[in-house]
């Protein structure tokens, strides 16, 4: 059996990358779902209603559409787990990362029952965001080293440089956090009018104003540090492949720092808030793209003493 699903490297590649797409998209499918006000539209979970197939409903077509969608890109992660134990040949680190896919999707599926009983509480919606993101993180690492062999990447020696692109992610996951923070003070809580849905009013009837403020300054900084690697990046010789992640990244930021005065401006349309939230899931990824083209930092050089100061030889630490 294992030789009959036998894989080459080519076609695993092919695969992992089909499933980053298939869960970047399943994040955006779930925005949906809540800017349609159909977060509610199956009262409970796993079934929609009394029975395992939902009412003739556009808002429990539209939650159990997504909640199908799901089950599809599960069995996707299922299968490039499967898969990446019969590679050939086989990798102990893209089986681990492979591995992780398929949990990562049943404890969506967990949550997001328990964000439905729980009425689409904000807690709830923003850890099963959240989580999405952390699953992307998993996915990407997949298939960018399934992309390489192991040790045919040089790795760098400016630690400067690299340690400046990996500080973006942290920055970048704190941006988007505060965006699920304006997320669930706004209008939109997912549910229709007449179904309660609680919000977050820790500021009273200011809470909105006061989370976008943060979300902004936030995304503000994030900006600039992302001007900032560019530059630091260009001054110190980067090659056009080093740069392109980052002018990406740019380029998005500034798309998403438009939209966002819009929709502001415009009191939140649904729409415009589901290109936000879009923008927002390819951000993180170019933001994992940006880390992975950093690279791998080399070793430190270390003196190893003697006995005979003469004869002290500097020598690479081992990569661990």
């Amino acid at each position: 059996m294992r030789e009959r699903l036998a894989v080459t490297p080519l076609q695993y590649r092919k695969l992992t990358y089909a499933t980053l797409v298939a869960l970047t998209l399943i994040v955006m499918s779930g925005a949906a779902v809540r800017l349609t006000d159909s977060g509610l539209g199956c009262a409970n979970w796993p079934k929609c209603g009394g029975t395992p197939l939902p009412p003739l409903s556009s808002h429990a077509l539209i939650e159990f559409g997504n909640r199908a969608v799901s089950a599809v890109v599960g069995v996707l992660t299922v299968v490039v787990a499967v898969l990446a134990f019969t590679r050939r040949p086989f990798r102990r680190d893209l089986a681990w990362l492979a591995v992780l896919l398929p949990l990562g999707v049943v404890a969506q599926a967990v949550l997001g029952g328990f964000t439905v009983l729980n009425h689409l509480a904000p807690g709830f919606v923003m850890a099963h965001f959240s989580l999405s993101l952390v699953i992307l993180i998993a996915a990407f690492a997949l298939a960018w080293r399934s992309t390489f062999e192991p040790g045919s990447r040089p790795r760098s020696t400016d630690r400067l440089m690299v340690c400046s692109v990996r500080a973006l992610a942290p920055l970048g996951g704190l941006t988007i956090f505060a965006g699920t923070l304006a997320t669930a003070s706004g209008p939109h809580s997912g549910g229709v009018t007449g179904q309660h849905v609680h919000r977050l009013h820790f500021k009273g009837a200011d809470t909105l104003t006061w989370a976008v403020h943060q979300h902004a300054t936030i995304a503000a900084v994030f900006g600039v540090a992302v001007i900032g690697v560019w530059f630091l990046r260009r001054h110190r010789g980067g090659s056009t492949s080093e740069l392109e992640p980052l002018t990406v990244l740019g380029v998005l930021l500034a798309a998403q720092g438009l939209v966002g005065s819009v929709q502001y401006e415009l009191r939140l349309p649904s729409d415009m808030v589901w290109v936000h939230v879009v923008l927002a899931t390819i951000t993180w990824v170019v933001v994992l793209w940006a880390w992975a083209t950093a690279g791998s930092l080399a070793p430190r050089r270390v003196v190893v003493e003697s006995e005979d100061p003469r004869l002290a030889l500097p020598r690479k630490l081992e990569a661990v």
